[in-house]
């Protein structure tokens, strides 16, 4: 029997990114990161404001490009876009004027391969728990449902990656833990390496195998801290169990907020 290599892993090596702000003056947004990703892991980035973690994720986008050094996945340098990295935002972005069904079939028609593959479109519809929703406009929809169908569009392309920007950040805090609880089934269901920015660490301990802290701009990486919390059966964790919240603390160590509580953004 011939095993198959699981793929998905990103590795950044020396990677340095410096922007040139309106002023003409040099911005370093990166400064040497390196980091290995392993295929499959649930990844979080959390830092202060600022200090380039959405930087990093277009990086791995193939957005934007390096200053110095180079991202790899699956030791392939990565040196622009591909429907192999997913990217989700806060702001689902969804096209107004096509419904839920077209959104998430906008990639594949855009690819040119919508007819061998539209079965999926409706597969992952169903994966996101919108079915009934298909000819549903963006604005029918509450902002949960409209960035589940935005995790739908960017799953159907079956990416080996998939990016999230602080994708919960604007929802109410009932609605961002049931998306942890769902993004958290789709990450089992799919075997998805995931990569997320969040200024929640009550969400980075929640969802993440790793986390990564980066320090304020040029940022490096402060500290990777292994979240060894076991999850249920249902993959969550305990938000106040002690384990939780010893872990939680010393994440806000590491970040150097303990005693300005003013400064922290918590959600529960």
């Amino acid at each position: 029997m011939v095993e198959t290599k699981q793929t998905g892993a990103i590795s950044a090596k020396n990677v340095r990114k410096e922007f040139i702000d309106p002023n003409g003056e040099s911005v370093i947004a990166l400064e040497n990161v390196n980091v290995d990703i392993r295929p499959g892991e649930f990844i979080c980035l959390i830092g202060p404001s600022g200090c380039g973690k959405s930087t990093f994720l277009r990086l791995v986008a193939g957005l934007i490009q390096p200053t110095q050094g180079a991202l790899f996945l699956d030791d392939e340098e990565i040196k622009k876009p591909g429907y192999e990295r997913g990217l989700v935002f806060q702001d689902p972005t969804l096209f107004p004027w096509l419904n839920i069904y077209e959104n998430v079939a906008f990639g594949l028609k855009t690819r040119g391969i919508y007819k061998e593959k539209k079965e999926e479109v409706s597969e992952f519809i169903k994966l996101v728990k919108l079915e009934g929703f298909e000819k549903s406009l963006p604005h029918h929809l509450s902002g949960g449902m409209a960035q589940r169908a935005g995790l739908a569009r960017a799953l159907v392309n079956h990416p080996k990656v998939l990016l999230l920007d602080e994708p919960f950040g604007a929802l109410d805090a009932f609605t961002r833990m049931n998306m942890q609880d769902e993004l958290l089934r789709i990450w089992k269901e799919r075997g998805t390496t995931m990569i997320m920015v969040t200024h929640d660490v009550d969400e980075a301990v929640y969802l993440s195998d790793r986390i990564f802290v980066m320090t304020p701009r040029p940022a490096k990486i402060e500290s990777i801290v292994d979240v060894e919390i076991g999850r249920n059966e249902t993959l969550g964790r305990k938000r106040d169990s002690v384990d939780f919240l010893n872990l939680r603390s010393k994440i806000l160590q590491i970040l150097d907020y303990t005693g300005k509580a003013v400064e922290i953004e918590y959600n529960i």
